[in-house]
């Protein structure tokens, strides 16, 4: 008998050490963890609708034979390395801007505006 891998248990494997701690807080934490699982699958489905497009426009019909066992050329993951791309920086634009306010050493611009009006 052939043995079947069980992708949810290792998808649902807890790793082993301590838990990333970037934000300081947990609910932080898994909200960017659920964050990144989420983009992570909708990258995949892109690249996949990318796949059917694609062969979709060279073939007028398509199998799904066909979607497994594509291959980009180079152009191709050019292109889909860059649409991935401008996509996680979209995605990631409010968190890495969170990062950056914690890491900046200026004041806010509010603080800066209550200075000049109490003054």
């Amino acid at each position: 008998m052939e043995d079947v891998l069980d992708w949810m248990s290792l998808a649902n494997k807890k790793p082993k050490g301590k838990r990333p701690d970037f934000l300081g807080d947990p609910h932080d934490e898994r909200l960017l963890s659920m964050l990144l699982a989420v983009i992570g699958e909708v990258s995949v489905l892109r690249e996949r609708m990318d796949t059917v497009e694609r062969l979709l426009e060279a073939k007028g019909t398509i199998s799904r034979e066909d979607i497994e066992s594509y291959t980009p050329d180079a152009d191709a993951a050019y292109e889909r390395g860059a649409m991935i791309r401008e996509y996680i920086f979209r995605v990631m634009r409010g968190p890495q801007q969170m990062m950056e306010e914690l890491q900046s050493t200026e004041p806010p611009v509010e603080s800066i505006s209550e200075e000049l009006i109490n003054s």
